[in-house]
């Protein structure tokens, strides 16, 4: 942080909720830009209406403190009027990626128990096959859809997106109120709803704010969805530090430099495979006609870190951070060390430690386990999956699941997942969730999914495939099955067809067998191929 500001001072206790921190900061930056994406700009005073104006839309609807409000939606101002509406009235949001389908949309929706949908006209062909028999929702409200064309044949009842109704009084909320379920394909399993408390967003803002030394007045423009916590974060860090959210449709590779220019960006966000994307265009005067200082880029290789740095003069900061915990660890301009994340967010306690909890001393890599000192500043659990929270929370620590070591400087550095997990371009991948699609092919008999390395950054999908006896489907088919059953991002790269996997002697399948494996000169290519996902 530059300067004598300091919000964990600024605001204490009392004041970490939103509707607080709306209040507080409308005093200080009434007539400031905090929020602008798609054409349309709130200042402070505006974004209160918004809140104060959609919760009373919400309540007129029905929507009760404590209730979920299931949001499927691209970066718009109409996710942010719900979002903050919902904060507003005590009401919880649930973000929803937009590229969520099938089997993972219906889990999502059941688990959340939301009784409201909002959701944007162009993914209304998400909801075909869903069972809504089994869902809670009452009403649908479409964002951009003409009046003839939001009565869709759906089991429920389906209106307009609605204008912002009569302001309402905030709601009595404490910084432990949930503010949004964040679900999050972190593990094997189904994905899981990670419950935000409004105490933990507005520490997100501090913690990521004090780490880019954000400041009044800078520009923070993100291309990452506000389905996500990045971007949630960027719009807490413009809140708390009286500056402007820019929020971009989404991450383009040609339009990046003009886009930022424009807005006056000083800080932006990126994830580790989009750098490299930037680097594979040719070198221009474009890359340096901004005012970019610093951008959050995680998981960026080190090689394209630094030629990004010569290219642009954008220093790239590491950070980790899960959904669960926080900005914990992370690099600043005056501490970075290269191939190392960073060093501790003062307010947190770490250990790297084995498979039974024990301490392991500096050097030697363990899974890394989490534990906050100041109040509500992690997420209180998954919702409604009480045996998930007590294994991940179990011994009093956070169980990221990610193996780390930490050096004798207090650095510290990421090996890999213990988790079966995938990641690729910014997105948690369940291998659990996409071999359940390929198990249901009357085709397949056994299926195991895992990461390969990608030519970018992160992963790329590879599934193992046992077919069924006599039966002799092409990849190509396979591949048509999965879409529009799980997310376009999930549906697997590539595929090796084999008569069995590896297992232990109990019979589990050995996937880092599998990843140890990899490609080889038998594995089908989609994109060799040339086949194109409908998304």
């Amino acid at each position: 942080m530059t300067g004598a500001f300091d919000p964990a001072i600024e605001f204490p206790a009392a004041l970490r909720t939103v509707p607080a921190l709306l209040e507080r900061q409308v005093s200080r930056h009434s007539n400031r830009t905090l929020f602008s994406c798609q054409g349309t700009s709130w200042t402070f005073l505006e974004a209160l209406g918004q809140a104060a104006g959609y919760a009373g839309t919400l309540i007129s609807a029905g929507v009760k403190q404590g209730d979920r409000v299931a949001v499927i939606c691209s970066n718009r101002p109409e996710f942010m009027s719900v979002f903050l509406g919902c904060a507003w009235m005590g009401a919880v949001s649930v973000p929803i990626n937009t590229a969520s389908r099938g089997f993972q949309l219906q889990h999502i929706l059941s688990n959340s128990k939301s009784e409201l949908l909002v959701i944007e006209e162009q993914f209304l062909n998400a909801l075909e096959g869903l069972d809504f028999e089994s869902l809670d929702i009452k009403v649908v409200w479409v964002v951009d859809a003409a009046p003839e064309k939001s009565s869709r044949a759906l089991p429920v009842q389906v209106v307009c997106f609605p204008q912002a109704g009569e302001a309402v009084a905030a709601a009595t909320i404490l910084p432990s109120d949930p503010l949004t379920i964040l679900y999050t394909s972190g593990t094997t399993g189904l994905s899981k709803g990670v419950i935000c408390p409004h105490g933990q967003f507005f520490w997100w803002g501090v913690y990521t704010g004090r780490q880019l030394s954000v400041k009044e007045g800078d520009i923070l423009h993100t291309p990452l969805p506000l389905f996500h916590t990045n971007a949630l974060n960027s719009f807490f860090q413009a809140l708390i530090h009286g500056s402007t959210q820019v929020v971009e449709a989404k991450f383009s590779v040609s339009q990046f430099w003009s886009v930022m220019a424009a807005s006056g960006a000083t800080i932006t966000y990126l994830l580790g495979a989009m750098v490299p994307m930037l680097l594979s265009k040719p070198e221009s005067e474009q890359e340096r006609n901004h005012t970019i200082r610093v951008a959050l880029a995680p998981g960026v290789p080190q090689y394209a870190s630094e030629e990004f740095h010569r290219r642009t003069g954008i220093i790239l900061l590491e950070g980790y951070g899960t959904t669960e915990s926080n900005a914990v660890i992370g690099s600043t301009t005056e501490n970075r060390k290269a191939g190392w994340v960073g060093c501790l967010v003062d307010g947190f306690d770490a250990m790297i430690v084995d498979d039974e909890d024990n301490p392991l001393p500096d050097g030697q890599a363990g899974e890394l386990v989490l534990r906050a000192r100041e109040p509500h500043s992690m997420a209180q659990g998954y919702y409604g999956m009480p045996d998930k929270t007590v294994e991940v929370w179990r011994n009093l620590w956070l169980h990221t699941g990610d193996r780390m070591v930490r050096d004798s400087d207090g650095f510290y550095r990421f090996v890999d997942r213990m988790k079966d997990a995938i990641r690729r371009r910014g997105e948690n991948i369940s291998s659990y969730e996409v071999e359940q699609v390929l198990i249901a092919h009357p085709a397949v008999a056994i299926a195991a999914v895992f990461p390969v390395a990608s030519e970018l950054a992160e992963d790329e999908v590879m599934a193992a495939i046992v077919l069924r006896e006599g039966h002799t489907p092409s990849q190509e088919e396979i591949i048509r099955f999965c879409e529009g059953k799980m997310s376009y991002f999930a549906i697997p790269r590539f595929i090796d067809f084999l008569s069995d996997l590896p297992r232990t002697e109990n019979g589990k399948v050995q996937k880092f067998k599998l990843r140890e494996r990899g490609r080889n000169a038998n594995t089908w290519d989609r994109e060799v191929a040339g086949m194109t996902l409908r998304r």
